[in-house]
């Protein structure tokens, strides 16, 4: 029999776990510099579905943050494969997943000290984190800024198939960027970014910045992709979890 206990991955990926008061996010920037690319830490708890993965890029910083919108990019499809299809799961720029308009989680990404836009990162992590189930005080509608998938309908689906799923999108996304470039990726994010007028076009600077044009407007508008790193607005820093 199989053992659902642990995560099925690819082999290009390796597993750490941690228990349920575990940062994944912190656990996984601390080991990166030995670990290596494609470690994956999971904290296994059954209301945050909580993972991070070390990438290591051969790009400066500037180009190589991208990488955060091809994790994003992984991490909605991997959710596509699993929630209501009657639901509409999109981004707000440039790390909050919102499915049927709440908040469900989000992505971050960690970068070493002192790295500057034009240094080659010795690592970077992407991690994410979902809300699975309320648990404790948290009810239905006490917060409806916020959901869970077990309130939007994810019938028998475990942070375990997120994971897996997305671990396999995260590979074909990297593949997809070194045989045909980022414009794919971009194209990927982009779908699941709700517009705020019909006729604005948009796209993604080489830097990660995202870029909008009215069509009544020459020059587009520019929204950096940094504030998405230093400070999630969807994460709360001191709860460690998703803000309600």
């Amino acid at each position: 029999m199989l053992d659902r206990d642990t995560l099925l991955l690819p082999p290009a990926y390796t597993l750490v776990t941690l228990r349920e008061m575990g940062d994944a996010h912190a656990h996984a920037c601390q080991i990166a510099p030995t670990a290596g690319a494609g470690t994956l830490v999971w904290v296994r708890r059954f209301d945050l579905i909580e993972f991070a993965v070390t990438l290591e890029p051969e790009t400066p910083l500037k180009d190589a943050r991208r990488a955060f919108l091809a994790g994003m990019a992984s991490l909605a499809d991997a959710i596509a494969i699993h929630c209501p299809p009657e639901k509409p799961l999109h981004f707000t720029f440039p790390d909050a997943i919102r499915f049927d308009g709440a908040l469900l989680g989000g992505g971050r990404l960690g970068i070493p000290e002192g790295c500057g836009p034009d240094d080659v990162p010795e690592w970077l992590v992407f991690s994410a984190m979902l809300v699975g189930a309320r648990a404790g005080i948290w009810e239905p509608g006490f917060s409806p800024e916020l959901t869970s998938m077990e309130e939007e309908g994810f019938d028998g689906v475990e942070g375990k198939d997120i994971i897996e799923s997305f671990a396999r999108h995260l590979m074909n996304a990297f593949d997809t960027w070194h045989h045909k470039g980022f414009r794919p990726i971009a194209d990927s994010y982009l779908e699941r970014l709700p517009k705020e007028r019909a006729a604005d076009k948009r796209a993604i600077d080489g830097n990660g910045d995202l870029l909008t044009r009215s069509h009544n407007s020459e020059a587009p508008v520019r929204t950096p992709i940094e504030p998405g790193f230093t400070g999630p607005h969807w994460f709360d820093p001191k709860t460690g979890e998703p803000r309600l």
